[in-house]
């Protein structure tokens, strides 16, 4: 977003080389009032686009605006959110594309659209003094049909990547609310459909939500608690390191390892991985795709020492040490 910066340059009255140059009093007054002028006029520009999308007839022009220049616009989380109507016409794109998920119809135009409205509640979730407001008012479940879907068409991995991006904005800053809320919803059979059927880049997302989860205490007890829901998370990461195998990507990788790093600091999670742990993880497969990575690496060592040392939490257990030559196998 570099290239939406406001320009600051001096004006060329101020920069001219003629005599006499402005004193040095003058010249450190005028920057701030340059520059506190400079917000004013991004602020009201940001006000009189929040205004337009309230106006059915201005409003796409004014969620391409708002979503192109959101990271310039100081605290626009909170004019979205306190400004009247304005959260509901959002809503309002967001729902009207419901009759288009099945059988799925979605055009380019109308993805682009529904996405810039999904790019203004990222900005709302990823806000301090909104991220709660946003949760108490449920409004992540408007977004579960949209990763419900399964067409691979561009429209809808579009659609589904900026829902996921509005998830992962929640999710990123670790708060336990945020994660009971989450837990308490369909999220982690969604993600994990994602982590299946998606777009590298859409997996990378899920996976993270995934991780995120499994960081917090709440999230590592809901999914081990069962080994139904166990299973099913360790089931989709097995099949997507077998399919890293043949289309390798350090990124989803890394977060994939990150996963099964926090299970292994559930005993029960821990052993139930010395039988299920993908054996590419252990024979050198990914060497080469994690020789740049020395913090994953790291992780990767720890989860095979966790896994073979028979135990969760540093591998306290049977054996409790790491296997020799276990450097060597992670050419480290």
């Amino acid at each position: 977003m570099a290239n939406l910066q406001p320009s600051l340059t001096i004006p060329p009255s101020f920069a001219a080389a003629s005599p006499p140059s402005p004193s040095p009093v003058a010249g450190s007054s005028s920057g701030p009032a340059l520059g506190q002028a400079a917000k004013d006029k991004k602020m009201a520009s940001a006000e009189q686009l929040v205004l337009e999308l309230c106006d059915p007839e201005l409003r796409e022009n004014a969620l391409l605006e708002l979503s192109k220049k959101r990271e310039i616009f100081q605290d626009l989380a909170p004019l979205l959110w306190h400004s009247f109507g304005t959260i509901a016409a959002l809503l309002q794109e967001i729902v009207s594309i419901y009759p288009s998920l099945s059988p799925p119809t979605l055009s380019p135009g109308a993805s682009n659209r529904v996405c810039n409205a999904l790019a203004l509640l990222q900005c709302v979730a990823s806000h301090p003094e909104t991220r709660i407001l946003f949760l108490n008012a449920h409004i992540p479940l408007y977004l579960y049909p949209f990763l419900n879907t399964t067409s691979k068409t561009r429209p809808f991995e579009y659609l589904r990547l900026t829902s996921l991006g509005v998830i992962g904005a929640l999710v990123k800053v670790d708060d336990t609310e945020v994660i009971s809320f989450l837990l308490q919803t369909e999220i982690i059979p969604l993600c994990l459909r994602t982590m299946e059927m998606g777009s590298e880049l859409s997996k990378t997302v899920a996976t993270f939500i995934v991780q995120k989860i499994l960081l917090d205490d709440v999230g590592l007890r809901y999914i081990c608690a069962t080994a139904e829901r166990f299973f099913a998370v360790g089931s989709v990461l097995a099949n997507m390191v077998v399919s890293l195998a043949d289309q390798p990507s350090t990124r989803l990788l890394k977060h994939i390892i990150r996963c099964y790093l926090r299970l292994s600091d559930n005993p029960r999670a821990c052993a139930a991985l010395q039988s299920c742990l993908p054996d590419m993880l252990k024979d050198g497969t990914f060497n080469n795709c994690l020789r740049d990575d020395p913090a994953t690496r790291r992780w990767l060592q720890q989860l095979l020492h966790n896994v073979t040392g028979g135990g969760g939490m540093g591998g306290a257990g049977m054996g409790g040490a790491p296997q020799p030559g276990l450097d060597h196998m992670m050419g480290i």
